[in-house]
């Protein structure tokens, strides 16, 4: 049986579009080298753009444990993405940073986004799609989730 997709309420409507977006964006990526970039290490990359952090503070932050950070962490790090490096403040501790690929990748993922964004925006007219987002950024605020984005503690749904 086919789905209509103009019969999608707002929460599926809004899911599968994000989907697609991020189809669109993992596309673009892998066009430009990034075809190991998963959707997820977004997650982990947020915690890092403002800079480095210790196991235990990325694990604090993702809401996870450390084993489960250290995981993730040593899978980035297999794919370029992550390194570790000792703490100038503290030799015990090692700090995870993002490496020149990891920074490259979040650059490209900007990129890409902005171009899906004006593509849209030429396709769709840009008073739709930026009343699209606003009406989006309003949901987001609506139901609590505003803060996580403004502390870059973004998880996924449970």
């Amino acid at each position: 049986m086919e789905f209509d997709p103009a019969a999608a309420d707002l929460s599926i409507a809004s899911l599968l579009a994000g989907w697609a977006l991020a189809d669109e964006l993992q596309a673009r990526l892998a066009a430009d080298g990034f075809g190991d970039a998963r959707f997820a290490d977004g997650v982990v990359f947020q915690h890092l753009v403002g800079g480095p952090v210790t196991i235990s503070v990325l694990a604090e932050r993702l809401g996870v444990t450390q084993q489960a950070a250290s995981k993730s962490v040593a899978d980035l790090e297999k794919r370029g993405y992550l390194a570790r490096e000792a703490d100038p403040a503290d030799a015990r501790a090692r700090n995870v940073v993002l490496t020149e690929r990891g920074q490259a990748v979040i650059a490209a993922a900007r990129e890409h986004r902005a171009a899906v964004e004006r593509q849209l925006r030429k396709a769709l007219g840009a008073d739709r799609v930026e009343a699209a987002r606003m009406l989006l950024v309003e949901v987001i605020d609506q139901l609590g989730a505003s803060p996580s984005l403004r502390t870059r503690t973004v998880r996924p749904p449970r």
